[in-house]
């Protein structure tokens, strides 16, 4: 699970470090939270860009930043409620809207809710081993990020296929940057890449990898489910009213907030999304798509499958045309001319390619279910068409200019034309077979032991005792930085 077992001396070398470079850590309920910030801390942010290397933007690790690229304070929780002339559903989609993290995606926190734990503890020491960020996409440039704003070392693994976006800004923050074999369906690789570096290196480098480290599925867990319930709450939603959360795969993070969900509003759906190029739990598929960020071939290890109700790929060619409809200036046009608010207009490119695959999936579950107006699902924009202009000109590139009539068959076929196809509601022992597919990934191939793989499907204790750390963690961190001594 989370390894809260405390190493002193190494602890307190982490602390000497925050101290020399004015380090001061985030809690959970800061996050949760940021009116709990100290006053000042929030004068420093005034100042502060919203993507700058400075200690102070761990503050800015919480959904609740102002929409500003420079200074900004901490406000509501930033969202887009869709239209039914976009989405072509009666049910309210809401989205959760990543852009305004520091790095420009909400991955940060999931690699804060990693690092901050192992540091406050040493059982990470940042002045000796260097940080090794494993990863899709955004996970790695979050871990990357936050390396830097505590003086540590980094290594950045991804596969090459990804945007060239990423790639160029890693080069600039991370110590290192490997790129392994494949596209955004190609984890294994990135698995082996770790363990070649783990004999290479030894203690040298630790490992925090997305898939199985529960730091990231606590802190969505608890700052991205909080913040999903307090949406509901300003929007007056209605416990009845909520149907559904819809989140893809990935790592398994997102659907944590899921889990959080189901716990306050029990009737609630949750649905776990994937490519249709690469159908792991609906078919036990296989294969390589382009919505960035995802990661297929596997069950994460920390994914809690039995709270998962639903299955839903998209095809990755409606996410393309898609990202290209909400970027050309006629595809705009042509959105506003089929009664779609230009205020909607304007925020779409607030959509990544991922996130418009978490839409596409809330739209096949609203028709799934046959929800009607006032029923309301929940979803997660990861971040925002700044990752993937690279994207829009390959496919400018690729095909004559966009006009007109390549937006209106866009628009109908991957917006309008959603329907149920590839979609599996799943049974008890649907649930059971994508569990077991975990056995192959994480006890034959990267060493987990057996009798965890049980406990996960078995004990009810299980998912809940790690939910059960926050105050703990949040406590270890209050205890790390009075050692600094920078809050007195």
């Amino acid at each position: 699970m989370i390894d809260l077992t405390m190493n002193e001396s190494i602890r307190d070398k982490n602390a000497e470090r925050c101290r020399e470079k004015n380090i001061i850590l985030p809690t959970f309920e800061q996050m949760k939270d940021p009116s709990r910030i100290p006053a000042a801390i929030e004068k420093r942010l005034d100042s502060t860009g919203l993507w700058d290397v400075d200690p102070v933007n761990l503050f800015r690790i919480t959904w609740k930043n102002e929409p500003v690229e420079t200074g900004g304070e901490h406000s509501g929780v930033n969202f887009i409620e869709l239209p039914s002339s976009l989405t072509g559903t009666k049910a309210r989609i809401i989205a959760l809207v990543g852009k305004w993290f520091p790095t420009g995606a909400h991955k940060v926190g999931a690699t804060y809710g990693c690092l901050a734990p192992a540091l406050a503890t040493g059982n990470f020491d940042s002045t000796s081993q260097k940080a090794v960020w494993p990863s899709t996409g955004n996970y790695c440039r979050g871990g990357a990020y936050n390396s830097q704003l505590l003086g540590c070392d980094s290594i950045a693994i991804l596969p090459e296929e990804m945007s060239q976006e990423r790639f160029n800004w890693l080069k600039q923050v991370a110590g290192e940057v490997i790129a392994t074999p494949g596209c955004e369906s190609n984890v294994k690789e990135i698995f082996d890449k770790c363990h070649e570096l783990t004999e290479e290196r030894g203690t040298d480098i630790e490992i925090f990898n997305q898939f199985d480290q529960f730091g990231n599925y606590l802190w969505h867990y608890e700052v991205t489910g909080s913040a999903l319930e307090e949406v509901l709450t300003n929007l007056g939603v209605k416990p009845e009213e909520l149907k559904g959360y819809f989140s893809s795969t990935g790592s398994g993070g997102t659907l944590a907030a899921g889990d959080y969900l189901k716990q306050k509003y029990p009737e609630v759906k949750i649905a776990a999304g994937e490519a249709l190029q690469c159908p792991t739990l609906l078919r036990n598929g296989f294969g390589g798509h382009r919505i960035e960020g995802i990661g297929d071939k596997h069950v994460p290890w920390i994914h809690n499958v039995k709270n998962t109700d639903m299955v839903a790929a998209v095809d990755d060619n409606d996410c393309m045309d898609l990202f290209r409809l909400f970027n050309e200036e006629n595809g705009k046009a042509y959105l506003l001319e089929k009664g779609v608010p230009a205020e909607t207009i304007a925020q779409l490119d607030l959509f990544g390619i991922s996130g418009i695959g978490n839409v596409l999936g809330a739209i096949k579950m609203a028709k799934y279910y046959e929800m009607e107006e006032g029923d309301v699902i929940l979803t997660i924009l990861t971040d925002s068409a700044e990752m993937y202009h690279s994207r829009t000109r390959e496919m400018q590139e690729a095909s004559r200019e966009y006009e007109k009539a390549e937006a209106a068959a866009a628009f109908a076929k991957s917006m309008l034309g959603q329907a149920i196809d590839n979609t599996l509601e799943l049974s008890y022992y649907d649930r059971l077979r994508i569990h077991n597919m975990k056995y192959y990934t994480w006890i034959e191939q990267q060493g987990k032991k057996l009798e965890e793989l049980n406990a996960q499907w078995y004990d009810r204790s299980y998912w809940t005792n790690i939910q059960a750390l926050t105050p703990q963690i949040d406590e270890l961190i209050t205890q790390f930085n009075e050692k600094t001594g920078l809050l007195k």
